[in-house]
């Protein structure tokens, strides 16, 4: 006897890389503040290359924080931690009002072309919810800023654990009342994924080959244990019957 594959209620969504472009988004803001072309400026550094840099303390920082070494941090502030040491590390000069300004660009990322048609697609039939290691606020400014039709901001924050603990992930099953098989995470990154699916999430994989920028093409395979492989939050919606 087959059992009919239980539909999921629930689509939580990765945010940074899956939603949004943060690389590009941030890439411009360091651009438009001229930061690379102030003297002293490493010559070889680019908005593209400073963006990157800056999202690779991401995990370390993050890393801190779940073994101890830190208190409880908020993206926010852990994002302020890793820029100043960015700055000092290459000379870089910006005074307190440049740094709480840039530090503030995560807030106004811009989303992927397809990302609200998708999502604003995806909410007639599915309760849509954020699953981020951002913080509330931070996840509420960018969903103003970008258009971002969201049921329910859900954060790290509210369970005071960083993906990919499984309290994230039970988490959102249990703010919703359902059963993890009927919560499907949604995300670009197939570690978030893998750990989803432990936990007992469906999975959805979306294809985000420019993530780190046009001139660091990101391999976007995927795995064959995801429920669905789209090109693209469009695409996730057409395949759910959006």
């Amino acid at each position: 006897m087959t059992t009919t594959p239980v539909r999921p209620q629930i689509l939580a969504f990765d945010i940074f890389g899956t939603v949004v472009d943060w690389h590009g988004s941030i890439a411009r803001e360091v651009e438009a503040l001229g930061l690379l072309t102030s003297p002293g400026a490493a010559a070889s550094m680019t908005p593209a290359d400073f963006a990157r840099a800056w999202r690779a303390g991401y995990r370390p920082a993050m890393d801190r924080v779940m073994s101890g070494e830190l208190g409880w941090t908020r993206i926010d502030d852990l994002h302020r931690m890793i820029l100043d040491e960015l700055l000092d590390r290459h000379g870089l000069a910006l005074d307190e009002v440049g740094r709480a300004h840039l530090n503030r660009a995560w807030h106004r990322l811009a989303p992927w072309p397809d990302s609200v048609e998708g999502l604003s697609r995806l909410k007639r039939g599915y309760t849509l919810c954020t699953l981020s290691n951002g913080n509330l606020g931070l996840l509420a400014n960018m969903a103003k800023h970008a258009g971002l039709p969201w049921d329910l901001i859900l954060s790290a924050e509210v369970f005071r654990a960083y993906k990919p603990h499984p309290d994230t992930y039970l988490g959102v099953a249990e703010v919703f009342e359902v059963a993890p098989e009927e919560v499907m995470l949604v995300a670009a990154h197939q570690d978030d994924l893998d750990a989803a699916r432990r936990c007992g999430l469906k999975t959805a994989y979306i294809e985000r080959p420019h993530e780190f920028g046009e001139d660091a093409p990101n391999a976007v395979e995927g795995s064959p244990d995801n429920d669905l492989h789209c090109t693209s939050l469009i695409d996730l919606a057409d395949r759910l019957g959006a």
